[in-house]
């Protein structure tokens, strides 16, 4: 009896397994058509606003769209607050989403080569948080650049002042054109900077950061002196005190001065 039936209990069970073959094919499909079409909110324009327009919390409005549209340059409702009061530099129209782009004061890729002195040369170094005064450091700064490493003729660790003066160009993707208030949280940290210096300063500058750690030491924007004489740091002056007994009355002048007495 049992083997009378079984070509149909086989056939049954064999048709329960393409229908849930079918399903989960089924489900994989739609599953691959909604891919992408999750809505999430953005920032659009909710008028025609001309090249120009300082943009004011009237001109825009919050609109859902397919997340397949949205890129990193797309403007995010939380993001509202960076860009109030900014300058826009294209036209929009009602709808559009909002950019990043739309607020840069430079059109297309900056070229770092025009603001570059003749007889001047260009040169990146790397710099973390505190080699970069808390990333304090920005375009247009002017600092003096100190290499800590060791003195392979006496074993010792040494720190001293390369260079004074130094004019800062770039720091990471910001460069003085950059309007800083409209760029994202992320670009504005930075890993590295650019420096103005003379072709035999950026000899020196290499070889220092090869040797050694650079940091970024940030002047007054009226500070233009440079010290004759350099001396250096080592740990003997450092136990010893011998430095800073020496620079006491510089300090102190400093202080008075920032005290206004």
């Amino acid at each position: 009896m049992f083997k009378g039936r079984a070509p149909l209990v086989i056939g049954i069970v064999l048709g329960v397994l393409a229908g849930i073959m079918a399903m989960f094919a089924l489900s994989n499909k739609e599953k691959q058509i909604k891919r992408g079409w999750n809505l999430q909110e953005v920032v659009v324009a909710s008028e025609d606003v001309t090249e120009g327009t300082r943009l004011e919390i009237s001109m825009i409005a919050k609109r859902s769209i397919p997340e397949q549209f949205i890129t990193k340059s797309t403007i995010r409702p939380k993001d509202v607050e960076k860009i109030l009061g900014q300058t826009i530099v294209v036209n929009l129209h009602d709808g559009d989403p909002l950019q990043w782009s739309h607020f840069q004061e430079t059109h297309g890729f900056e070229r770092l080569s025009n603001i570059i002195q003749k007889r001047a040369r260009a040169i990146t170094v790397r710099l973390n948080s505190e080699a970069a005064v808390g990333h304090w450091v920005r375009p247009n700064d002017h600092v003096d650049v100190i290499g800590t490493f060791r003195d392979p003729s006496s074993n010792q660790m040494v720190s001293l002042t390369l260079l004074q003066n130094v004019v800062v160009l770039a720091t990471g993707k910001m460069t003085g054109a950059t309007n800083i208030n409209v760029m994202p949280d992320a670009d504005r940290t930075y890993s590295h900077a650019t420096v103005l210096v003379l072709p035999e300063e950026a000899e020196i500058m290499m070889l220092a950061q090869e040797l050694g750690t650079l940091y970024m030491s940030l002047r007054n924007a009226e500070d233009i002196s440079e010290q004759s004489e350099r001396s250096r740091a080592t740990i003997d002056t450092l136990l010893t005190g011998e430095r800073l007994k020496s620079l006491r009355d510089i300090r102190t002048s400093i202080q008075v001065i920032k005290g206004g007495r």
